[in-house]
Order: C-alpha cells, then structure tokens, then sequence
C-alpha cells in the first residue's frame, strides 16, 4: 500500500490560515473566494436535481439549505424547527424562505435569487391554525412549480412533516427522495470546499492540542471537554455537535458522553471532536491521551496499537475507482477478543457534517450496507476503538483524508502520542 501523504501548513490550498497566537482570523477569504464557494455547490446540487429529472428541490435540512444558498442562520434551532427552507429551480431561480426578520442575512449571497418570509407552519409556531397555514405554504409551493417547472411536476424534498406531503401530493406534485440528490451532490468536494474543511481540522486540531496540554486530575469531563468548545468559538467555529469524550472507566464500552466524572492520574481520555469549524465544515478526528505524569500501563499501550494500526493501516485502503465492498474486504480488523466492541463503521464522509458514505465491515455491509466507488476530492473519516468487552479502559482514534487522483492524503495531520506507541 502507498504511505499517505502529509500536506504542511505552510504548502495548503490557497487561503489556509495557520493556527496561530498572531492569526487568529481563520475565516479571513476574499469575496470572490465565498462566491466560488457558494456557485461551485450550487452548480453540482442543480446538476444532481437535472439527473434525477426533478423541476427542483425543496430543502428544509439546515445542511443543505446552506449548500445550496451559502445562508446561515439559527443552525442547531432549524434542525428541530422546520422554520426556514430552500426552493432551488433546476433551471429556474433559487429561492430562500427565510425566518421572519431575517431576510436580510442572505442579501449578499450570491447563489441566492430572492429572499421571501417563511411560512412556518409546524405546530410550535402554528398551534391549531397548523392546517391553514400549511395550506398557504402548499398554495406558494405548487405556484413555484407552475411557473418555473416547464410542466415537470417532479419536486425532490429532503425532509417534510407528513401534513404538507399530503398536501403537495394532492396538489399534483410528485415528490422525490431529496436526500439523496443532496447527498450525491455534497459527496465530491469543490477546491473552495477543501480549504474550508483544512481550516476547521486546523481549528479542531488546535482544540486537541490545549485539551491534551491542559487535562490535570481533578478536572471534570466536562471541564475538558469545554476546550474543544471554547477554541472553536474563538476561532470562528460554530458548534459541537455530540458530547464524545470520557476518562478512565468510562472509556469502555465507547460512546458515552462527557460528565462530571474527575480524571484521575493515569487515566486515559477518549475524544471524538465533531466539530463544525469556520464556514461550517466538520471536523471529525479523535484521539486519547493519559492522565498527568504516570508512565503509560502496558494495557494502555495495547490498547492504542491496536487502535493506531487500525486507524493507519485503513486509511491507506480509500484509492480512487476502489469499491466499498473492496474495502471492506481488505480492511484491518480488531483481534477476536476486541470485535464485539469494535467500530461498526469502517469510515464515513464528511462535509458540512458527517456525510454520505457509510462504509461498514465485511461481516456487515452486503447485509445492511451497500457499494459504491471512491472517488477523487471525498473527505473520509476513518474510525477505530480497542476496547475489550469488559475491559478496564478503550482508545478511540480517528483520521480525517482527502481523496486526490493520486491516493488518499492525510488532512488530520497532527502527531499521535509518543509515550503511548512506545
């Protein structure tokens, strides 16, 4: 297998900032840079939508409201409140409902057509006028298809309450699978993307750094894990989106959250950032490190080579024209004791979010997965966990990649620990 290649700071894709103590503007683009951003994701969603030959697209995840539009607004509020959407014309204009008093935050898009009110219709906002209001929202709807669908009554939808599909439905609209056109079209990054993305593993890896160099015993779980939170928001992250960091006992079985539990000297901690940095874009990277200035026990440093070649040796396997099933079949597996705790993911894409695609182990992906092709310009995640059923401690590691023509480069580039690999 080729070795992965590791891109310095200094060498990265125009616009990259270097975390720094005299840089601290990691969103700082010039405005052509955000246009390109903005129009390169608008091209490739308008493509997907002409593929799955749908008039347009109504997008109510929050996600793909801003890669269609470049707006943002109330991110973490919308993703529970259906209070703002999308209306994107395959040839037609991009239309942004926006929250009432809001409209003004997308004036300068450019991928954006026309900022209208939204009409919130769930039933928080609407209480028992929920049906007339919905209908007013179906009655505008339908109107956009007639005017700028040429006859084409095909509408992808990636989300929608039950109330307004009847509603659409019975309006004359056939309704398409939404998700997936807006998945297909997110899975290969723009160049303008790819920085976006350098940035937020910079902001996260960062986080990582003051989170290792400041965990003393007596600190709360939840004291460590405000690192993370705290260096993102400096630095023009914007939210954290689980609560994945746990110490000594609690690092097995994995995927518990952070509590108030104090670390103790010794213990290991566990972290899966999942981190949405500057612009948006996640950064997905996990490490584990030990408590203050006891040597490492041998179980520990088990534990984290069996995780660290995992992790190494699977990150090497995403080549371009590779299939998913291929890669299932070739990755690294955890020794039969340490399986029934193993990651069931393989890998994953990562975007704005966790994204599309989920590959999972060869036990597995025929029966509850499905295949696919590697492509050039997917950012992957690949996961591991070492933790026996029963064991006393586990470590979590995750790398984050970029799939270029040439194989996979490694963007989570910062150094694993050294006293744990000895």
């Amino acid at each position: 297998m080729p070795s992965i290649a590791v891109t310095a700071t200094d060498s990265r894709t125009e616009g990259s900032e270097s975390m720094n103590a005299e840089n601290n503007d990691v969103l700082g683009q010039s405005p052509d840079w955000h246009r390109r951003l903005d129009l390169g994701r608008l091209a490739r969603l308008k493509a997907r939508l002409l593929e799955h030959d749908c008039a347009a697209g109504l997008f109510y995840d929050p996600m793909n409201i801003r890669y269609a539009t470049g707006a943002t607004n109330m991110q973490v509020y919308s993703m529970h409140n259906p209070c703002r959407y999308v209306f994107v014309g395959t040839e037609g204009p991009v239309i942004l409902f926006e929250f009432a008093g809001c409209e003004f935050l997308a004036e300068d898009r450019p991928a954006v057509d026309e900022v209208r009110v939204a009409q919130a219709w769930y039933h928080f906002a609407a209480g028992p006028r929920m049906m007339e209001f919905a209908r007013s929202w179906c009655a505008e709807i339908v109107d956009l298809m007639r005017t700028y669908g040429g006859g084409n009554r095909r509408l992808a939808i990636d989300r929608l309450d039950p109330i307004g599909t009847h509603l659409l439905e019975e309006g004359g609209i056939e309704i398409v699978e939404g998700q997936e056109v807006a998945h297909l079209a997110r899975i290969v990054k723009t160049p303008e993307e790819i920085t976006a993305i350098r940035q937020s593993i910079d902001v996260c890896q960062e986080a990582i750094r003051r989170m290792i160099a400041g965990t003393r015993p007596g600190m709360t779980e939840n004291a460590i894990w405000s690192i993370l939170h705290q260096t993102n928001a400096e630095r023009g992250g914007e939210w954290i989106e689980t609560r994945l960091l746990t110490s000594g006992p609690r690092t097995n079985p994995w995927y518990q959250e952070a509590s108030e539990r104090r670390v103790e000297e010794g213990d290991i901690v566990c972290l899966d950032s999942d981190l949405i940095g500057p612009h948006g874009y996640g950064a997905d990277i996990s490490r584990s490190w030990t408590v203050g200035d006891r040597k490492p026990t041998d179980d520990q440093r088990r534990l984290y080579a069996l995780a660290h070649e995992q992790v190494s040796r699977n990150s090497e396997l995403f080549m371009p024209g590779r299939s998913f099933f291929e890669i299932a079949d070739l990755a690294r597996r955890m020794p039969e004791d340490y399986l029934a705790n193993e990651q069931p993911a393989i890998a994953h894409g990562s975007g704005l979010c966790n994204e599309f695609p989920l590959l999972i182990h060869s036990d597995k992906i025929r029966a509850k997965g499905h295949d696919g092709i590697i492509e050039p310009g997917m950012i992957i995640c690949i996961e591991s966990y070492a933790g026996a059923p029963g064991g006393k401690e586990g470590v979590k590691l995750e790398q984050q990649i970029l799939v270029t023509e040439d194989g996979p480069e490694l963007l989570s580039d910062m150094e694993f620990e050294e006293d744990l690999l000895e």
